[in-house]
C-alpha cells in the first residue's frame, strides 16, 4: 500500500525498499523537492534518514557528523517550521545527547524539549553496514521485511532519523473537531485507496463518526455524492466541523443503521451505493465485545441493503475473529476480494475488501 503511492508520488529512478528489521518503513532516495513528502496520504510519518559509521553516539557531536544532522535539521524546518527539538533514543537523558542538543540548539536556534519538542529526532542502532541519506516513511504495510542478514564483524554504525515537520503527516490539518475512538486518517486513506476512487461513485459511510474516512475519500478524488450515517449527534456535528475544515461537502444523516432501513428515496437510499465505508466501534470507548457478533452482522446487512449492483465495500476492525465469522455467515452478501493487516497505537485491526454478490 505504502509503496505503491511512494511510487505513485515520487516517481523515484530507485525503487522504495524495506528498511531492515521493520515492517512498518520504507527507505526511498528523492529525486524531487522533500516536501513532495507531505502529498503522502498513507504515510504516518517521513524522516530524513542519515548513516554514520561510528562506534557510539558521542561521535555524533564531532564536525562532519553534526554538520550532516544541522543539514538534515534545517531540510526538515525549510519544509515545515518548527521551534523546538526533542530526542528519541536510548540514553536520551544521558551527558552525550545532553552535549548534542546544546550544539543543535548553537547551530539552528530550536529549543531542545525532552518532553513536548515539535521536531523528533530519532537516534538508534544502525540498520545498514554503509553510509546512506534517504527520506523514510512509516505507514500501513501489508507484507514483512525482505530478511537482510548482516556479517556478525560488521558494526551496524548508528541511524539518525530526523522527522519532516514538526507533526507526524498522519495529523491531518482538517482534523479540528477531535472525537474519542476516531479512525486513524492513515488507516482511512488506505482504505479509500483499497475501494478504489471514481469520480462517479456514490459513496456511503456507514457509522461515520467525525467524518475521517468522508474526508480522505472526498480529499483523494471528486464522487457523485457522499453521505455519512451515524447515531451520535455529537459524532456529526464533530464531522461537520471536520469536513468544513478540508473543503469537502457530504450529506450527514443521523440514524442506527442496525435498526434503520434505507429507504427509497432521501440521501440513504436502499441499492444506491456504490462504495460503502464502515469503521464499526470496536471494544473499548464506543462499543464492547459482547456485542460485536450483533454489530458486525448487522453492518454487513446494511451495507448490503445500501449497495448497487457491482458496489465494493472496505471495513476495518480489530474484532477479526467475529468479522470472520460474520463474513462467512453473510457470503451470500459480500465475497472477500482482499485483506490488509494494518498497525493502529498498539492494535493490529484488519481491512476488508468485499464487493457485493
Amino acid at each position: 500500500m505504502l509503496h505503491d503511492e511512494v511510487v505513485e508520488v515520487f516517481a523515484p529512478r530507485r525503487a522504495p525498499v524495506d528498511v531492515a528489521g521493520r515492517d512498518d518503513a520504507l527507505a526511498v532516495r528523492l529525486d524531487g523537492p522533500l516536501a513532495d513528502v507531505l502529498r503522502l496520504r498513507t504515510a504516518v510519518a517521513a524522516y530524513v534518514s542519515l548513516h554514520f559509521d561510528v562506534p557510539r553516539p558521542r561521535s555524533l557531536t564531532s564536525g562532519d557528523h553534526l554538520a550532516r544532522i544541522v543539514d538534515a535539521v534545517y531540510a526538515s524546518l525549510r519544509v515545515a517550521g518548527s521551534s523546538s527539538f526533542r530526542f528519541e533514543a536510548a540514553g536520551s537523558d544521558s551527558a552525550v545527547f545532553a552535549r548534542l542538543a546544546d550544539l543543535l540548539h548553537d547551530a539552528t536556534g530550536l529549543l531542545h524539549d525532552p518532553a513536548d519538542g515539535q521536531l523528533v529526532i530519532r537516534v538508534r542502532r544502525g540498520a545498514r553496514p554503509t553510509g546512506d541519506a534517504r527520506p523514510t516513511a512509516r505507514g500501513a504495510r501489508s507484507r514483512p521485511d525482505d530478511a537482510r542478514g548482516r556479517a556478525a564483524d560488521v558494526d551496524p554504525g548508528w541511524d539518525v532519523l530526523v522527522r519532516v515537520g514538526p507533526r507526524p503527516l498522519s495529523a491531518r490539518t482538517w482534523r479540528v473537531a477531535d472525537y474519542p475512538g476516531a479512525l486513524n486518517a492513515t488507516i482511512a486513506a488506505a482504505m479509500v485507496r483499497l475501494g478504489g476512487v471514481r469520480d462517479e461513485d456514490r459513496v456511503l459511510n456507514l457509522m461515520c463518526g467525525s467524518g475521517t474516512l468522508l474526508a480522505e475519500r472526498l480529499l483523494a478524488g471528486p464522487a457523485a455524492s457522499a453521505v455519512g450515517v451515524d447515531t451520535s449527534a455529537e459524532a456529526l456535528d464533530a464531522a461537520r466541523a471536520n469536513l468544513a475544515a478540508a473543503h469537502v461537502r457530504a450529506t450527514l444523516v443521523a440514524a442506527d443503521v442496525l435498526t434503520s432501513a434505507p429507504g427509497p428515496d432521501g440521501p440513504w437510499q436502499a441499492g444506491a451505493s456504490d462504495l460503502v465505508l464502515v469503521d464499526p466501534p470496536w471494544s473499548g470507548l464506543h462499543g464492547d465485545h459482547a456485542s460485536a457478533v450483533d454489530v458486525h452482522a448487522g453492518v454487513l446487512r446494511a451495507a448490503r441493503a445500501a449497495a448497487a449492483p457491482g458496489a465494493r465495500c472496505v471495513v476495518v476492525t480489530h474484532e477479526v475473529k467475529v468479522m470472520e465469522r460474520c463474513l462467512r455467515e453473510a457470503s451470500a452478501l459480500w465475497s472477500v476480494r482482499e485483506t490488509l493487516r494494518v498497525f493502529a497505537k498498539g492494535h493490529h485491526p484488519r481491512v476488508y475488501v468485499l464487493d457485493a454478490v
